[in-house]
């Protein structure tokens, strides 16, 4: 059984930062993390390759050269090897370009049973590049997925739905999105620290994929963002002096109630 499972380099919550020319976001940083929704999808992962038998988990990511490192710390949580897609023709690309692109790595990968994600990034919060990778490669897709139990040919899940769950049992080839209720990530182990510092791990671009420059980055990307600016706000305070009357607090209740604010 082979297990992909989607592994996202995102800017710390605090350090999002936007290029105001391209629109698009910088990640050039050092303060990285794994998308924190893509760790459930690989302790998910190394969970089903604990309990079963022949079971090869690959990491993949598509980021900078720098995106490395999530797939070096996937090996070291117990991933088994990983791929990178990087390039500067990747730049700037949007849910669209990006699934294309991760979709080509999987079939290069080939023979892959199951696929894992996050059922979001932190940085864009769309929830669309699961699904349109699932698309591209013409696989069912389950959404917001809170358990996984593998079956002899496939997989039943458990779906978080308004008011409850509901299991469906779906074969193989399958693309689950997972959220935060499937379990509790864990951490590397020096075993897993030192075979990740050992394991060779590719970096595919363009080329390697068969993908056209065309079809990836700005130029194959039909969505994008026209305009990037920080909100300004502005406060005209009114100062009142208590002095010991009913006057100030008359005066702030009648401007609460103006702005209807009570």
């Amino acid at each position: 059984m082979n297990i992909v499972v989607l592994v996202k380099q995102v800017p710390g919550t605090d350090n999002v930062k936007m290029d105001p020319v391209t629109g698009v976001m910088i990640r050039s940083g050092k303060d990285t993390i794994i998308n924190p929704l893509d760790e459930n999808a690989l302790a998910e992962a190394i969970r089903i390759k604990n309990s079963h038998e022949n079971v090869k988990v690959t990491a993949v990511s598509m980021g900078p050269e720098s995106a490395m490192k999530a797939i070096k710390e996937a090996i070291a949580m117990g991933a088994d090897g990983g791929v990178l897609i990087s390039g500067r023709a990747f730049a700037g690309s949007d849910t669209i370009a990006t699934a294309k692109a991760i979709a080509a790595a999987i079939r290069k990968v080939g023979d892959v049973d199951l696929i894992l994600c996050g059922e979001r990034a932190t940085d864009g919060e769309t929830g669309q590049t699961g699904a349109m990778i699932a698309y591209y490669l013409g696989i069912p897709v389950e959404t917001y997925v809170s358990g996984v139990e593998v079956k002899e040919g496939g997989v039943i899940v458990k779906r978080t739905v308004e008011g409850g769950f509901e299991r469906v049992e779906i074969p193989f080839p399958v693309m689950a999105t997972v959220n935060k209720d499937i379990n509790e990530p864990g951490f590397p182990t020096l075993k897993g620290k030192l075979k990740a510092k050992e394991t060779a791990v590719p970096v595919y671009g363009p080329a390697e994929l068969g993908l056209e420059p065309a079809e990836l980055g700005l130029k194959g990307s039909p969505t994008r963002v026209v305009k990037v600016f920080s909100p300004k706000l502005s406060r005209d305070t009114i100062m009142k002096k208590a002095d010991g009357t009913t006057g100030p607090v008359e005066e702030m209740m009648k401007f609460l109630a103006g702005k209807e604010a009570i």
